[in-house]
């Protein structure tokens, strides 16, 4: 990420490394079918949400400015068990551009 966007990630994280790491860490964590995302708040603070199933963070009064589905069926048929390696995947794909129009 470049821009405000990055600047935000490395104030709340401390770098995008250690942004990266928590946020893997999320969706590893979250028991079954779900999501992993960052998302923010009105005055723009970042943070991860996991959430199980469907649920997202709108429902927290949050806007979802990047999302990682940890499904099964999002990943089973090329990593089977491994959520981890797929999340470690996922990063190389991003369009930060995107992404950083959302912050």
């Amino acid at each position: 990420p470049k821009g405000k966007l990055a600047e935000a990630i490395k104030s709340q994280f401390g770098s995008f490394d250690k942004f990266k790491e928590e946020f893997n860490a999320a969706g590893v964590s979250l028991f079954g079918s779900g999501w992993v995302w960052l998302a923010k708040d009105a005055s723009g603070k970042l943070s991860i949400e996991k959430d199980s199933n469907a649920g997202n963070p709108l429902t927290k009064g949050l806007t979802p400015i990047l999302g990682f589905d940890v499904w099964e069926h999002s990943y089973y048929l090329d990593y089977q068990n491994r959520r981890a390696d797929h999340l470690k995947e996922l990063w190389k794909i991003i369009d930060w551009d995107v992404v950083g129009s959302r912050y």
